[in-house]
């Protein structure tokens, strides 16, 4: 029954025996591991890309490669970069390179060149004359102005671009006016990280509705699919996705807090503490001047409320010099844990070593701008420490996560699973969908 929940087109397509797949967390705590269990168990992982360096990702894509079989899928996360769209254009030229098929696209606000590439570059027409799809693209989305962007075609400006660029070919560029640019979306409510706090009720049927209407105005001939992220932690919310019509399903933060992902073991001694309560927001480091927010751990850290502090010292004033001496000090003693003319250097040594010297300049002539560097790097220095020694800061320490976390710690109390040693991200996989398939079962026997 488990393999049966969920699109039967959706485990064709993909190669998997289950319509469930592991989200990428950023900076591989999704890992070349994860990845690899999951693909051996009859899933399909993305590997956590974002914030990896070029050769990190090439060597993580190869070992992946080389610890699975040919059948068995794989994917990378593809992040949007709106301060670099280039760099973004980039990390799809070597995820073609490297001859990745599937990728997660995350934080994405509209269809951007590079999507449009790789979504072009792996279309052709099959022998029955149907278009075929070297290429796939799994979306996460949270917005219905974003799905819409998603569920339509490729824009034929970008098309027309990329065609005179010599970059796609006329029969892909003709292929492109009959097929969307994602045919798989991933309906992503409230989560761990980046987050809209959408509601899964009400999303999820408002998506469905969207795909009706888009496929009826275009003529689809291929199935647009929906799956359902955000809050997956129990065999419970796994039944309630499907029930409510959902291809696939989709898990993040549970995955963080097993033995396969790359994080400390000291932060995933905590995060199997949480419960459901134990998380708040914030706003996002990489989208900070705009406040948008991330869901990150609460309990036994002071991070979610002192980024919240700098968001509302950046909204109240225009340089760092007009905030308050007592607020300067206080920060520069207790959040930065240096001066900050120390931190003011080390971003721009940062922006130097990434080619982003423009950066700098635009801060020497804006004091705001300025400051909203200074307390980016905030933002950069609790991330690292997730990754390397919690310890040494254990108030600062920034970590991405959601509810769907604490409802698992809830669900495997007084179990083997309750300590992280014993989690593996595959057998997660299998209980949540095994456990789901019974209660399932059970309502439709109740209901005979």
């Amino acid at each position: 029954m488990a393999r049966r929940l969920g699109s039967e087109s959706f485990r064709r397509d993909f190669g998997v025996d289950y319509a469930y797949l592991s989200g990428s967390m950023y900076r591989g705590i999704a890992s070349k591991e994860l990845v690899v269990a999951m693909g051996r168990g009859g899933f399909m992982g993305f590997l956590g890309a974002a914030g990896l360096s070029p050769d990190r990702v090439r060597g993580d894509i190869a070992h992946i490669r080389r610890n699975l079989a040919p059948h068995q899928p794989f994917g990378v996360n593809l992040l949007c970069d709106l301060q670099d769209p280039a760099r973004e254009t980039a990390a799809v030229e070597r995820l073609l390179a490297e001859g990745v098929r599937i990728v997660e696209a995350s934080a994405f606000v509209k269809v951007t060149p590079a999507l449009v590439l790789f979504h072009l570059s792996g279309l052709r027409r099959g022998p029955d004359g149907a278009v075929v799809r070297g290429h796939r693209i799994v979306a996460k989305v949270s917005r219905p102005e974003v799905a819409r962007e998603f569920m339509r075609p490729a824009p034929q400006a970008l098309v027309a671009q990329l065609l005179a660029q010599g970059r796609v070919t006329p029969e892909q560029a003709e292929l492109a006016r009959g097929v969307p640019v994602a045919q798989d979306l991933c309906i992503e409510a409230d989560s761990g990280g980046h987050t809209d706090r959408g509601v899964p009720t009400v999303l999820l049927p408002s998506m469905q509705g969207l795909r009706r209407d888009l496929t009826r105005e275009f003529g689809y001939t291929e199935a647009i699919r929906l799956g359902s992220a955000g809050g997956i932690g129990t065999p419970q919310a796994v039944a309630a996705a499907f029930t409510m019509g959902a291809d696939f399903v989709m898990t993040g933060s549970v995955n963080q807090c097993t033995v396969e992902a790359g994080i400390t073991d000291a932060v995933k001694d905590r995060l199997q503490e949480i419960d459901v309560q134990d998380t708040d927001y914030c706003p996002a480091g990489d989208m900070f001047e705009i406040g948008a927010l991330v869901q990150v751990l609460r309990k036994g850290v002071l991070f979610p409320a002192r980024a919240n502090k700098l968001f509302a010292l950046y909204k109240s004033y225009d340089s760092w010099d007009e905030i308050p001496e007592g607020t300067r000090r206080q920060i520069q003693e207790t959040y930065f844990k240096r001066s900050v003319e120390e931190v003011w250097r080390e971003t721009r040594e940062h922006l130097e070593r990434t080619g982003r010297v423009a950066e700098i300049g635009r801060a020497e002539r804006s004091p705001k701008r300025r400051m909203a560097l200074i307390f980016r790097w905030y933002y950069g220095y609790t991330s690292r420490l997730s990754f390397t020694d919690p310890e040494r800061d254990p108030a600062n320490v920034q970590v991405h996560t959601g509810p769907a976390l604490g409802s698992y710690n809830q669900w495997v109390k007084g179990t083997p699973q309750e300590n992280w040693r014993n989690r593996h991200v595959d057998r997660i996989a299998a209980g949540l969908m095994r456990e789901a398939a019974g209660i399932l079962t059970e309502r439709l026997h109740a209901l005979a």
